[in-house]
């Protein structure tokens, strides 16, 4: 709560120019602190520029290792044209109606996912940043005498070039006042691209000299005076409730002090996170027997049960529908088919989860240190939760060691603070890796039904596909097809099933699997045509201009007509995320005796419209490239019984250094559009590149990801 009020008596206390900022639908407006109080709404500062030059912005992106908390505020630093070496970052209270960005329908959320960051904050960014170097040019005329219009500005400074007079941005917040009434500013007045200065040139990130001396703050360092710990254990039966325990038992172990029972599971508390973990070890639960999940076999269901749910399509329920499929497919000169599975996913984020609450004495507020993508939200849900109001909810924001969609929901926050208030401590709730894994939240397994018609030239002029799976959006939403290719006739299908497990939007969502399933096919189709996987699409899916462009791009980056060294072969496939789309090509080689695939050299074109900070940029895409190798090769969960059955990261396997592909390749396409999402779209086309490479190499094909070794020797008897 002091972190929050001194913020905002920094106003009233320190001489200099302080700007608040409301951000609306239509774009951006900024008022002064006394406009802000006269409308009798809650504005804190948001750039405040001090007498020494130094200018303090406040940033609204969650970071959890993506750059945003940095690429944000460029796009208002590059308008106001500031000297970026002068600029420091404070993270923003959790409060969308002041910080958020609109979300139509007049909502607002500060929720960093889908790569929303850039792009949903770049244009009120820049409408702020002009407002203020308007404000310090009309300042700085009337201490001069002059007209507006004939002074410009340069870093940090305002400039009469006809007399050669100079004042600094400190120098005018020394005298200067901000007006109750901003002026406006039209998109006319905004930099043009050629202009740019700090967008698309790479700055420093905010966040990286913390981390690499150790001062970056993260939940789990967080530490109080009077703190204690706890952790959770969850039913081995996802959602399960708790029925009885050895709490007698427990209570008498050394350093415990209390165990408390939850929803869906017993938290034990103790002075150590070492006490806590014994006790965890020595806790035995009996669970209620009625939970959705109990029995479920996930391997028995997506090997036998989803193909047979594809099949009935009175279970169906369209998503999108384009044309006369009927037609197209009555018509056709022939019809190519196609089934593809995906099993579960994890996030496998770095940082264990975790939080942190404290009450105040009278127990009507919380204090939370957490690290979200989505601040406001989880503010609203942790006093949802409590009976609050959210006034009664005291946020900070920390960095997060990954996020990767888990850290969206805040479950494990809001069990730190009904834990903190039934003992009337602070309490930090750790999740171990064993618990995060049972009572995970996964990517969705899926079936997926493709079916292709082509007319009487070859040319593709139909497309049905289904998924059939749990989580709506979850397993169709990455099914784009008119982003990239020109068929006009189509339907998307989703036949659900549900199986009580918990699941979340994961890295890319539904693209990763959904994209695996469409270029699989279009590589079969291409290969029985007997043409080139680029000349196959040019010629036959009438393809969009901006696909044209990013798969001419890789096809050059890959020097892909130069015929590889034995036992190596590319493979091709797009890629479309947040509005952004690539195309992406592999280069592999196989272990037939092992089963191992090896990806070597990975080539990534992307068109994502104005690239506000590549370096940042080209990382998330190389970060996305591995996560999703990664997925590809490795990661699966299973449930046996209704129970995850893997525990750690030596039964759930990641990627390891030694396997990651030793050339990463980025280029991003020149564009005028505005930002699109960049930090998901190096995952989506990795699965389908690596298929339609293994199936260059074999003459095999891939049908179930992830590609274990079992799966791959399976494929090369098959």
């Amino acid at each position: 709560m002091e972190a929050r009020i001194s913020r905002r008596s920094f106003i009233g206390s320190t001489v200099g120019l302080t700007f608040a900022i409301g951000l609306s639908p239509n774009g951006s407006w900024l008022i002064s602190e006394a406009g802000a109080k006269a409308s009798e709404n809650q504005i804190g500062a948001w750039v405040r520029i001090s007498p020494d030059d130094q200018i303090t912005i406040i940033t609204p992106a969650a970071e959890m290792g993506q750059g945003s908390m940095t690429g944000v505020p460029v796009a208002l630093a590059e308008e106001m044209d500031a000297d970026w070496t002068k600029v420091t970052l404070e993270m923003a209270p959790a409060d969308p109606e002041i910080y958020g960005y609109s979300r139509g329908g007049g909502s607002k959320s500060m929720r960093i996912s889908g790569s929303r960051a850039i792009r949903s904050y770049f244009a009120p960014m820049r409408l702020a940043g002009a407002q203020v170097r308007k404000v310090l040019i009309q300042a700085a005329a009337g201490e001069w005498g002059v007209d507006p219009g004939t002074l410009v500005t340069e870093a940090n400074v305002v400039v009469n070039r006809a007399t050669g007079k100079r004042l600094s941005y400190g120098e005018i917040a020394a005298f200067a006042e901000v007006p109750a009434e901003m002026p406006v500013v039209s998109k006319d007045e905004l930099k043009k691209p050629s202009e740019f200065r700090l967008i698309g040139t790479p700055v420093p990130r905010h966040d990286i000299p913390a981390k690499v001396n150790g001062t970056a703050q993260y939940a789990i360092d967080v530490h109080l005076p009077g703190m204690v710990y706890a952790s959770t254990v969850h039913g081995p039966v996802q959602l399960a409730t708790p029925q009885s325990w050895n709490d007698d038992e427990i209570r008498k172990l050394e350093g415990v002090i209390d165990v408390v029972q939850l929803e869906h599971g017993v938290a034990v508390v103790a002075d150590t996170f070492e006490h806590v973990l014994a006790a965890r070890d020595a806790l035995s639960v009996d669970w209620s027997n009625d939970a959705v999940a109990e029995g479920f076999d996930s391997e028995k269901a997506l090997d036998a049960k989803y193909e047979a749910i594809a099949g009935k399509e009175d279970a169906s329920s369209r998503v999108h529908e384009v044309g006369n499929i009927d037609s197209a497919f009555e018509s056709a000169s022939k019809v190519y088919k196609a089934n593809f599975r995906s099993d579960y996913g994890y996030h496998a984020q770095m940082e264990p989860l975790n939080g942190v609450a404290r009450f105040n004495k009278a127990g009507d507020k919380v204090e939370i240190w957490e690290g979200t993508q989505g601040p406001g939200g989880s503010r609203e849900e942790i006093a949802k939760a409590l009976g609050f109001d959210t006034s009664q909810v005291i946020h900070h924001q920390q960095y997060m060691g990954g996020g990767f969609g888990r850290r969206t929901i805040t479950d494990y926050t809001i069990e730190a603070a009904l834990v903190a208030r039934e003992i009337k401590r602070p309490v930090k709730m750790i999740w171990t890796r064993e618990e995060d894994l049972a009572f995970g939240m996964f990517r969705p397994q899926n079936f997926q039904c493709v079916e292709a018609a082509l007319d009487g030239d070859g040319r593709i002029s139909g497309w049905r596909h289904c998924v059939v799976g749990d989580g709506d959006r979850l397993i169709y939403s990455g099914i784009k097809l008119e982003m990239y290719y020109g068929i006009p006739n189509q339907v998307i299908e989703r036949r659900g099933t549900s199986h009580g497990i918990r699941l979340k939007h994961w890295r890319a969502v539904a693209h990763p699997f959904n994209i695996f399933a469409i270029e699989g096919l279009v590589d079969e189709m291409a290969s029985t045509e007997g043409l080139d996987p680029f000349d196959f699409r040019r010629r036959r899916m009438a393809m969009t201009p901006k696909a044209h462009r990013v798969f001419d791009a890789v096809e050059r980056m890959s020097d892909w007509h130069t015929p590889r060294a034995d036992g190596r072969a590319l493979g091709l496939s797009v890629s479309e995320r947040s509005g952004s789309l690539g195309a992406g090509v592999v280069e592999i080689s196989l272990d037939e005796k092992r089963g191992r695939i090896r990806v070597h050299k990975v080539w990534v074109a992307i068109d994502g419209g104005i690239v506000v900070q590549p370096q940042m940029a080209r990382r998330n895409v190389e970060s996305g490239v591995v996560y999703g190798l990664s997925s590809v090769l490795k990661e699966r969960a299973t449930m046996k019984n209704g129970a995850v059955v893997q525990s750690n990261f030596h039964d759930y396997q990641l990627l390891r250094m030694a396997d990651a592909p030793e050339e990463i390749h980025v280029e991003f396409l020149e564009s005028d559009e505005s930002p699109k999402g960049l930090g998901e779209i190096g995952n989506p086309f990795i699965a389908a590149a690596v298929a339609n490479a293994f199936h260059t190499l074999t003459g095999k094909r891939l049908y179930h990801m992830p590609f274990t070794p079992e799966r791959v020797r399976q494929a090369l008897e098959a």
